[in-house]
């Protein structure tokens, strides 16, 4: 059973196609500076990494609080609206666009990831999509996203939820996978 015949051949494996949006070269100097300035900018200086997320080529609204220990693997890919938060060691795996709403939450380890693989391509090839978050959309701590995924404004993802498809707008969610469970009321 272990030993049966792979499905794939990784040595087919080919991402040349690929557009990471910038040159090599730009791509490390966004890590390097992601691996210094993030970490070793305390909290309240909040303002010089929305500036070097902008620097980077990330539209970043006004008022949003990003803690240090969140990664983006590519800004130019990134829009956060005005207001939003990202919290600690939240991960935006930008390999395609992810567009954050106003006043939106994405609480600490979450894991919003635009990027899979094609499991009945015997080279495994990559697939992208992009993932949307509507105004005043909370995704609560260590919730996944995945490609595709549009979740709709003011919809509430449940901590350690995974989403693999559309979440509708003012609908209180959780589970593995997410689904919607009561519609969200405004006090």
């Amino acid at each position: 059973m272990t030993n049966d015949e792979p499905f794939v051949d990784l040595r087919k494996y080919d991402q040349s196609w690929f557009d990471r949006g910038r040159p090599s070269w730009y791509i490390l100097l966004w890590w390097f500076v992601q691996a210094i300035a993030f970490p070793l900018t305390p909290h309240p200086f909040n303002h010089l990494r929305c500036a070097l997320l902008r620097l980077f080529g990330a539209s970043i609204g006004k008022g949003v609080l990003i803690r240090p220990t969140a990664r983006f693997t590519y800004p130019w890919k990134v829009t956060i609206g005005d207001y939003s938060w990202i919290g600690d060691d939240v991960v935006l795996y930008s390999l395609d666009h992810i567009h954050i709403g106003e006043h939106c939450v994405i609480s600490q380890k979450s894991y919003l990831c635009t990027g899979s693989h094609d499991i009945q391509d015997a080279a495994f090839g990559l697939k992208t999509a992009s993932i949307t978050i509507g105004n005043g959309a909370w995704i609560a701590a260590d919730c996944f996203i995945g490609s595709g995924v549009k979740i709709g404004a003011n919809a509430v993802i449940g901590v350690r939820s995974s989403v693999f498809s559309d979440i509708p707008s003012g609908q209180v969610c959780w589970g593995n996978p997410c689904i919607p469970r009561y519609p969200r009321k405004r006090e």
